[in-house]
């Protein structure tokens, strides 16, 4: 078994690395990192540095890897050094919710156009990818954050749409959205101070849920948005 995973040093993505040597530990892992190189070494872990919002970049990675089984993107961006989430349109940044776009969104295209023919070789080919409850355009309640809500309804829209693609040129394939719930990285950290304790989740019971929640999908579920929980949440 081998297991791409994109992002593998940030908060989320360290700690599904970790879940996964456990549960897995004859799966061979591989992990990218965009800056800074995660410091865990195993036998069984190959690293990358990768931009992931580079098509170049990812079509190189596609060659190197070659065919895997399962992939799970963890990349995420919600703010920045200067700039985060805006409260209302007059806030709103162009050149931020581009960021927002390249960063959020086209990660997973880019990696379903290159690992769509590498996934063909898997007896079960699955694709898992982090998305964010906030994307989900029925359940908008608060408005704001445009940059980043916009991003990951953009993603979840290019979910379903690869889903339906594979459906009839990968049959075998799952592609599936995920919502983390409130985990404590620095991702979070801004904007944790109303999070009630219970609802603030440690990056290790994250990983442990979502790899139960990617571990029980099917190509029937190919298409859909889960939380943590397993539960599916509306578009």
């Amino acid at each position: 078994m081998k297991i791409l995973i994109l992002s593998a040093n940030g908060g989320i993505g360290n700690a599904i690395v970790g879940e996964c040597l456990r549960r897995f530990p004859e799966a061979t892992i591989i992990g990218t990192y965009r800056r800074s190189y995660c410091e865990v070494t195993h036998q069984n872990i190959l690293w990358f540095r990768v931009n992931l919002s580079s098509e170049g970049e990812v079509e190189q990675l596609s060659k190197e890897v070659g065919n895997v089984d399962w992939i799970i993107n963890c990349t995420g961006f919600l703010h920045g050094e200067h700039k985060g989430p805006e409260k209302n349109i007059s806030s709103l940044s162009q050149e931020f919710f581009i960021e927002n776009i390249n960063r959020n969104t086209v990660p997973t295209l880019l990696l379903a156009k290159y690992f769509t023919k590498t996934l063909k070789q898997s007896s079960n080919p699955k694709v898992a990818v982090l998305s964010a409850k906030v994307g989900s355009i029925d359940d908008n309640q608060l408005g704001g954050w445009y940059s980043y809500r916009c991003a990951k309804a953009a993603l979840n829209m290019l979910i379903k749409t690869i889903s339906i693609e594979w459906h009839r040129v990968l049959p075998k394939a799952t592609i599936v959205a995920l919502h983390p719930g409130t985990t404590d990285t620095s991702l979070s950290k801004p904007f944790q101070a109303n999070v009630p304790p219970e609802k603030l989740f440690s990056t290790e019971k994250v990983a442990f849920d979502l790899l139960n929640v990617i571990e029980a999908t099917t190509a029937e579920s190919s298409g859909e948005f889960y939380n943590y929980a397993g539960e599916k949440l509306p578009w």
